[in-house]
């Protein structure tokens, strides 16, 4: 029994202890850092989130075994496009309805019947096997080359665009990874910078035409802030209070090298994203810098993972859909790691697969599916590849009627 549950976890084995060892570290820091959380929402239950947690969790490693073991990855391919449009649609449908009972007042979640959905995870997943799907198909001529990257930034532009309305970290990270991809499959550097030239530009404008734009036109103030206040710091004495980014430097800092160990954290009980945004604080807080070192080592073995499954990969689609994915995930904890310890301006990036989730975990569950499911492909490829080929012997009638016959 034990032996059949354990086939039912195929593709890379590494990869999947990464994941079991993230799912556990989740669930020590999550019950950690929402005690506060608890008592202010939920009457002091603090198991609430910890079952929150362990119900999510569970729930995408089941999505995962499901498309590891039943569905094919050319249903992938196929369901790109559709998935694409639903995805626009979500974000269109996002910005009209803002601030209705259907949208909160962000603009990033949708509500139905009590359900929330962020449409911005869903269309990180969607646009990366959409472009994947066209890079795989367009890889033999130059003029390929060009249709393929005229396609892929038509909806990317349309994509991180209507994100960037309400979202401009995950924008931005949507962007630098579809420029990734495009890299990865030989799109001519020059079209390429040419894109990293116009969205400085667009920065740089957004930055010095803010205060001219009203309050209603996205995040645009909002961003101008973050950047200001990272790149001049205001002195002590103009400071309107302590902030996330401050407390999240003093959990590094009381974190020491070993930490206070796990469940002593103390500065969580005052920030108000300590479960997300700034988890990787409360890591290092509670496990110290060695804690922290663990954490980024395992995304870097995940990292590495990606290399290797898509240098074994014998189609370009799969090959294509795991960097893009990786690259998702691994941007993504880089983010966050790198706002938790003040190197990045403040944004909202949870840190995938440990952070209190919701949509963003089953979806992070989508990408750690795929990713998967292209290893267990590449697998089987190998096993039939090293099977031995098979000759038939001679029949002997056959041999005995030979012989009869030239006597």
């Amino acid at each position: 029994m034990q032996h059949s549950i354990l086939k039912l976890f195929k593709g890379d084995r590494v990869l999947w202890m990464v994941l079991m060892l993230l799912s556990v570290l989740s669930l020590l820091i999550v019950y950690s850092s929402t005690g506060a959380l608890a008592y202010r929402v939920a009457q002091g239950n603090t198991l609430k989130y910890l079952f929150r947690q362990v119900v999510f969790l569970g729930a995408g490693i089941g999505v995962i075994l499901l498309m590891v073991n039943v569905l094919p990855i050319k249903l992938y391919s196929k369901l790109a496009w559709w998935a694409l449009l639903a995805s626009i649609g979500f974000l269109l449908f996002s910005i009209v309805m803002r601030g209705t009972s259907f949208v909160s007042s962000s603009g990033r979640t949708l509500n139905f019947w009590g359900a929330t959905f962020q449409p911005a995870e869903m269309a990180k997943i969607s646009l990366v096997l959409f472009s994947a799907k066209i890079l795989g198909k367009r890889q033999k001529t130059k003029g390929d080359l060009w249709e393929a990257f005229k396609k892929i930034i038509f909806y990317t532009a349309i994509v991180c665009g209507l994100i960037f309305i309400s979202d401009f970290s995950t924008s931005a990270l949507l962007f630098a990874t579809i420029m990734t991809m495009m890299f990865c499959g030989r799109i001519p550097l020059k079209y390429l910078f040419s894109l990293v030239g116009i969205g400085i530009a667009l920065v740089v404008t957004i930055y010095f035409t803010a205060d001219l734009l009203p309050d209603s036109i996205g995040r645009v103030h909002t961003i101008k802030g973050r950047i200001e206040r990272f790149i001049n710091p205001p002195p002590p004495e103009a400071s309107q209070g302590i902030t996330q980014a401050d407390y999240a430097k003093l959990a590094i800092y009381s974190g020491g090298i070993f930490g206070k160990g796990p469940g002593h954290s103390d500065v969580s009980n005052y920030m108000a994203a300590a479960y997300n945004d700034f988890i990787f604080a409360i890591i290092v807080e509670e496990y110290g810098l060695l804690g922290g070192l663990a954490v980024i080592m395992l995304f870097l073995i995940f990292f590495f993972r990606g290399v290797v499954i898509v240098r074994r990969a014998t189609r370009t689609f799969p090959a294509f859909m795991v960097i893009g994915l990786t690259l998702v995930l691994v941007f993504q904890a880089m983010i966050n790691v790198g706002v938790s310890s003040g190197a990045l301006p403040v944004t909202g990036q949870p840190l995938p697969w440990i952070s209190l989730g919701g949509t963003s975990l089953l979806f992070t569950s989508l990408a750690f599916g795929l990713i998967l499911s292209v290893s267990h492909q590449n697998q089987q490829n190998k096993e039939v590849e090293e099977q031995p080929i098979m000759i038939k012997a001679p029949d002997e009638d056959y041999e005995i009627e030979n012989e009869t016959k030239d006597k």
